[in-house]
């Protein structure tokens, strides 16, 4: 959700955490706000972007070594000035920024009320500032003390970093349920925090990411890591596989059309090295780890949310498809709250690009109480669901910072292909022939995608032609009925056009009376065993007035004259069609948000990274 950076060492901080906050704005941009501490303690907040507390912050003194800064989603309280962060304590000598909810806020206020504490905002994170003090206060203890002392009063998730004009060489940080990342600086004593590596990789590719339960505290130019408990911890220091031309948008208007034309490298990276097409051998360590507890798997069990769990939907036909197991697909904000039947012969995977998902990371955690196996897919390497995860594999995808999700959706389903493919072969459900064919088809996408990205100026007519439709409906079968819930989020996540996603036969039994001359439909058609009856869906449509977009396999003109638009795409085999056909509704989706003057790298209401219920 929200955005942190925080900075201490030699250097002028504000410019830092300023430039951090500016490549964190995707994970939160309600308001944003900078702490800068320089013997007293200077605060600038401001609703809006980052570039509105510049505006502010123009010609007031920014000066000191260490700072931090905010850039906020909001949770509790509307966006505006007073919720903003950091917020102080009551004294005001004590500054926070947090990202996470605090789900006991209102009865830690209303204690603090009792106590003659008086509070400027409608937040939880002012709560927390104020409760810090307040131990202080009452007990005597130094301030990371204090800290520690605090968290265990608090129920919920945090990263949370503070400042405290009383010890002017400490800054304190600490999570539980939402990440937060250590930078480690070549100078002596100087250190980058932030939710995510993308406003350190400039700095240093030497990372700690924290765990829950830890609290990192700077002091006379030293870190120390100790749990809640007090414990000293050993930090396990780690380089980044990130550089700065990837979290920079390489010439491109927007981040999202960077990362639409990035497909072909990251479905690339996601599978190189893990198959031989020539001999059919897949090298997974995951799955050969497991070999024998995925020989007996009984059933498995694919979560995720919002495009993870499309891509996951995409997973349940492959592996009931290749690998022969039986499948569910669960949301994982359902899944944690209901009382689910699981097996220690089931397998749980969560799919997620950021591996920071509140809700996934419950389910995981539910499922292992329950005894069952968890993987992961994941594309942040050193996030929590990977370290959560019995194993896994990592999608390759590269840093996505637009918030609509596009590579990060075609490389999950790549690598879930792959480990269906590999559980195929473990299981005995596939045979060498049929592998190789398979591997040598996925091989071939990446060109097939860099063509399919040729249909760009085609689809910018479309997208002129359909701009102001109030209603959308995406209709698709099997491996592609996903494919028409993905086109529908990405339409209504940047557009703010209402969209629907639904299984073609399914538009009898309700969609077909929103249907009139008003309503564009777009109908995946490429080549399948289902390709006829998509055919009699369209018709079905074009006899109410609908205005058809076609995706058909390229070379094929037999719904030309019934369809009004057409977009041919590069045809390959149907369990690896969703890779190509997502492509044109990405690129629609993309121009049409333009067109209509939406902010498609940021969307309104939306973050990233989903870490608070």
């Amino acid at each position: 959700m929200c955005g942190i950076v925080a900075y201490i060492g030699n250097k002028q901080a504000f410019p830092i955490v300023v430039k951090g906050l500016k490549r964190l704005e995707y994970r939160g941009y309600d308001s944003a706000g900078v702490a800068l501490l320089d013997g007293q303690m200077r605060i600038y907040k401001q609703k809006g972007k980052v570039a509105d507390l510049e505006a502010i912050t123009e010609g007031q003194d920014t000066s000191g070594t260490i700072g931090m800064g905010h850039t906020r989603w909001a949770t509790h309280g509307e966006p505006n000035n007073e919720n903003a962060h950091p917020h102080v304590s009551q004294s005001g000598d004590l500054s926070i920024i947090h990202n996470g909810i605090i789900e006991n806020y209102a009865t830690l206020k209303e204690g603090l009320k009792l106590r003659g504490h008086s509070f400027n905002s409608d937040t939880d994170t002012e709560v927390l500032a104020h409760l810090i003090e307040d131990v202080m206060e009452h007990t005597g203890l130094p301030l990371a003390d204090a800290v520690r002392s605090s968290l265990k009063q608090v129920v919920g998730a945090y990263a949370i970093v503070i400042l405290s004009k009383h010890h002017p060489e400490h800054l304190i940080a600490a999570r539980k349920g939402s990440p937060l990342v250590v930078g480690v600086g070549e100078d002596r004593g100087e250190f980058f925090f932030a939710s995510d590596a993308t406003p350190i990789v400039e700095y240093t590719n030497k990372v700690i990411y924290l765990k829950d339960g830890e609290i990192a505290i700077v002091e006379k130019n030293e870190l120390t890591i100790k749990s809640i408990d007090n414990v000293i911890q050993v930090p396990y220091v780690q380089e980044l596989e990130l550089n700065l031309e990837q979290i920079e948008k390489g010439g491109y208007p927007h981040f999202m059309l960077k990362e639409i034309y990035e497909q072909p490298r990251s479905i690339y990276d996601s599978f190189r090295g893990r198959f031989d097409a020539q001999s059919g051998e897949i090298m997974m360590r995951s799955m050969e780890d497991y070999a024998s507890r995925l020989k007996e798997i009984k059933r498995l069990i694919l979560i995720g949310c919002g495009t993870s769990w499309h891509a996951g939907l995409v997973g349940e036909y492959l592996f009931e498809d290749l690998a022969r197991v039986p499948v569910e697909v669960e949301y994982a904000s359902e899944f944690r709250y209901r009382n689910p039947v699981l097996y220690p012969d089931d397998l749980i995977i969560a799919v997620s690009q950021s591996g920071e998902t509140a809700d996934s990371l419950a389910a995981m955690e539910l499922a292992k109480r329950k005894g069952s196996s968890v993987f992961g897919v994941c594309n942040v390497v050193g996030s929590s669901i990977p370290r959560l995860s019995d194993a896994g594999a990592y999608t390759h995808a590269g840093p996505e910072i637009g918030v609509a999700s596009t590579k990060a959706f075609t490389a999950q389903v790549t690598v879930l292909a792959l480990m269906a493919v590999a559980m195929a072969k473990l299981r005995g459900t596939m045979t060498i022939k049929e592998i190789t064919v398979f591997m040598k088809e996925l091989e071939a996408i990446p060109a097939k995608i860099e063509k399919a990205l040729l249909l760009n100026d085609m689809i910018v007519e479309l997208a002129h032609k359909y701009k102001d439709a109030k209603n959308f409906l995406y209709l698709g079968r099997g491996y592609n009925f996903p494919v028409a819930l993905e086109g529908a989020l990405k339409l209504k996540e940047i557009s703010y056009i209402h969209a629907e996603g639904y299984p073609a036969a399914e538009m009898k039994h309700g969609p077909i009376a929103l249907i009139d001359e008003e309503m564009p439909v777009v109908v995946i058609a490429t080549a399948s065993e289902h390709y006829e009856k998509v055919v009699s869906n369209i018709q079905e449509v074009k006899a109410r007035k609908g205005k058809v977009i076609a995706v058909v396999s390229e070379g094929n003109h037999g719904l030309d004259s019934l369809v009004d638009h057409v977009i041919e795409v590069p045809e390959t085999i149907e369990s690896l069609s969703p890779l190509i056909n997502t492509i044109p509704l990405q690129l629609l989706s993309y121009h049409i948000a333009v067109m209509r003057g939406c902010n498609v790298d940021q969307p309104r209401n939306l973050a990233k990274s989903v870490t608070v219920e």
